[in-house]
């Protein structure tokens, strides 16, 4: 569980970016490649630590793995009374 509020606003990025390549039809490769050049960036940097960076792939990785996360809802159809 994430408890810094860095390393929150870190994954609640992620994962609204995560949620954007779905809708443009990317799809877990391609994310997985976007996961690891951000969390290589953030190691580049040092935004945060270590410790938190792995913490934040682990959380990431289980977002992204979750088929639940990217399913379409589909309209409840309009019952026909005729």
């Amino acid at each position: 569980m994430l408890q810094d509020a860095q390393t929150i606003r870190y994954y609640q990025r992620l994962t609204d970016a995560f949620v954007e390549l779905w809708n443009r039809g990317y799809r877990t490769d391609d994310m997985r490649m976007y996961l690891d050049g951000y969390l290589a960036s953030l190691r580049h940097t040092n935004a945060i630590e270590a410790i938190l960076i792995h913490r934040l792939e682990e959380e990431a990785s289980r977002y992204l793995y979750d088929v639940s996360n990217f399913a379409v809802t589909q309209p409840e159809p309009e019952p026909d009374y005729y």
